[in-house]
């Protein structure tokens, strides 16, 4: 019985360190700054690990060439780029937290995040 209570504080102990780590990486996460570019670098979207966009930077030629059905489709793909690089960048991120532990139900739990699984 006292053997289970010392694992049991050895395992509460972790998840604290493991809470710890998660706060760090959290705010690494959202100070990421990822690109994503479209139309030959005519179209720039910066986003954060954390999925916000940040900026978005139309080439003045872009505009003044009046397509706007070509803009929309190169802010839609440039947006999308963007954000894919944000979600595999804090994949990254978290999967250091487990440091290669093999913790029951990370990824799981990551993936309803979507943060990790499917790229």
């Amino acid at each position: 019985m006292f053997e289970q209570l010392k694992n049991l504080g050895s395992m509460m102990q972790q998840a604290q360190q493991i809470q710890g780590r998660m706060a760090e990486v959290k705010d690494k996460i959202a100070e990421m700054r990822v690109e994503g570019i479209s139309g030959g670098e005519m179209l720039k979207v910066v986003a954060t690990g954390d999925m916000k966009i940040v900026s978005v930077h139309i080439e003045p030629s872009l505009i003044e060439s009046q397509d706007v059905e070509m803009i929309e489709e190169l802010v839609a793909a440039a947006t999308n780029q963007a954000l894919q690089k944000a979600k595999e960048a804090a994949a990254a991120a978290m999967s250091e937290v487990a440091g290669g532990m093999n913790i029951p139900g990370l990824g799981d739990a990551l993936s309803k995040f979507g943060l990790g699984g499917d790229k």
